[in-house]
């Protein structure tokens, strides 16, 4: 798009002389900024008042960091390490400009009071624009009929359900209310799909023979219990045929049974994490208590179960690289509830990593030629943006979407320590790691906020985004034959028939 030949252009931003990547394609162009927005893209134009030259540089898409545990209370009672003033400044750090956090309710919360009180604390603190997506602990009546759809129109069209976890764990009927309300008002159900009954069973006779360790942790997670509850998952998707989508795949048998069920036209979209990447179960494996910075659950695999999710990013089988950033400081007040007396079954569940998130798959992923820049802005931003209706004004480089802009030094190198990170975990399990590529400035809806490694904006300045519907309901496919033939015995319609 060429600026107007009849009117003056001013610009409050521009960035120039950059390497943009899309989702679609790599160019060279000049960006210029007004209001926040992005209002031309094109080669050549004037200086903005702000006037930025990105040479050498790689500009790219704002990343979208979609799974982030934040301020949040877990369902053993541990609070989060990073509040979202912390949070949010480690996720700028690593190039994120926007977040989608967890409003988590309890058994006993009221769905009302959860939002109300994550609103105010992410109002008051965050620095980058975030989101939420509900964590459904009761589906009573009383949610599935009043407090969804209310979500859904205050621009939370996203929820979180799990299978595991005593004190959160639905069952399969539970789990079938929530895709009906889902799949009739128009939102994206996400699923913690590990089999419950096969962790307590093998916890149990661990526990019995003394195996208290956290190295424990993983064997009592046995990769079959994330592939069977997967597929069950997928069977309860296929029944009332409305898109689900599985978070931190770790497993290669998971990625297996995915792959088959989307070729069979299932509606199953699925996400995965650095830890499934970059560890592996047998890191837990350390002296004393050392092996819980590594314990997360689904716990990392082997190096044939990585290998399975860098091919199920390539081949498109995982649609979004989160973070599933679970900070807990490796402490009383986190990891370790009983001290030294602490089993693998009551620790803290989750490691940190909003902050290397991108420049891990950066510099592992594109640096090393694993993936393009193109998959790596679709992985980080883009489809991020589609899966949770965040398009068009989130996830890419184009007039009318917001200024979400990074600018990438693909030639810096930088050595991990915990000491340089921004969050308040105290460790990183990437520790000592060498990364090459780094996000050296970030935009977000044109304001500045890192640059020269110094945060640039002040508490409580990001904005709350609402949330259309996603791109995967709005695109919703019609059953195959046989399957969901009873809807039009008991009522079931998808929210764009309703319309």
């Amino acid at each position: 798009m060429q600026p107007s030949d009849t009117s003056p252009v001013e610009f409050d931003l521009t960035i120039r002389n950059g390497r943009i990547s899309n989702a679609d394609r790599t160019f060279f162009a000049d960006i210029g900024v007004r209001n926040g927005v992005i209002v031309e893209v094109a080669q050549g134009l004037p200086a903005g008042k702000q006037d930025v030259d990105a040479a050498g540089l790689w500009v790219l898409p704002g990343g979208i960091d979609s799974h982030t545990h934040i301020e949040q209370l877990s369902g053993m009672g541990v609070m989060c390490a990073d509040d979202f003033y912390s949070g949010t400044v480690s996720a700028a750090f690593g190039g994120t400009t926007t977040i989608l956090s967890f409003a988590a309710q309890h058994r006993n919360d009221r769905i009302p009071d959860v939002l109300e009180d994550y609103s105010r604390r992410a109002r008051e603190k965050a620095v980058i624009d975030y989101g939420f997506h509900l964590i459904l602990a009761n589906p009573d009546e009383q949610a599935l009929l009043h407090d969804l759809p209310a979500v859904i129109d205050a621009g939370i069209t996203s929820f979180k359900v799990y299978m595991t976890y005593d004190k959160l764990k639905l069952d399969d009927y539970q789990l079938l209310d929530v895709l009906a309300v889902a799949g009739e008002r128009g939102a994206m159900v996400m699923l913690h799909a590990e089999n419950h009954d096969m962790i307590r069973w093998v916890a149990r006779r661990l526990l019995e023979r003394g195996h208290t360790a956290p190295k424990f942790h993983a064997v009592s997670h046995d990769p079959l219990a994330e592939s069977e509850a997967t597929h069950r998952a997928i069977a309860l998707s296929r029944l009332i045929n409305v898109p689900v989508l599985i978070v931190h795949v770790a497993g290669a048998e998971t990625v297996d049974i995915i792959r088959k069920a989307q070729h069979l036209g299932a509606q199953v979209y699925a996400e995965s994490c650095p830890q499934y990447l970059f560890l592996e179960a047998k890191d837990s494996d350390l002296p004393g208590f050392e092996g819980a910075k590594f314990c997360c659950s689904p716990p990392p695999g082997d190096k044939a179960s990585q290998e399975a999710v860098w091919q199920g990013f390539k081949d498109g089988t995982l649609n979004v690289y989160s973070s599933d950033h679970a900070p807990y400081r490796f402490d009383e007040s986190g990891k370790l509830p009983k001290g030294d007396a602490t089993t693998f079954k009551e620790m803290a569940n989750g490691v940190p990593g909003i902050e290397l998130r991108l420049p891990l798959l950066f510099s592992e992923g594109v640096m090393k030629g694993r993936l393009t820049p193109e998959e790596f802005v679709a992985l980080t931003s883009t489809n991020h943006a589609q899966m949770y209706g965040l398009a068009p004004r989130k996830g890419s480089i184009a007039v009318g979407a917001d200024a979400d802009l990074v600018l990438w030094d693909p030639n810096r190198k930088t050595v991990v320590s915990a000491e340089m990170l921004h969050d308040r975990v105290g460790y990183t399990p990437y520790e000592g790691r060498e990364i090459q590529g780094w996000p050296v400035e970030v935009y977000s809806r044109g304001r500045c906020v890192i640059k020269n490694n110094q945060l640039q904006v002040e508490r409580g300045s990001g904005q709350f985004i609402a949330r259309s519907r996603p791109d995967p309901v709005l695109n919703r496919r019609a059953p195959a034959e046989g399957r969901g033939i009873f809807s039009q015995f008991i009522g079931l319609k998808s929210a764009t028939s309703a319309e």
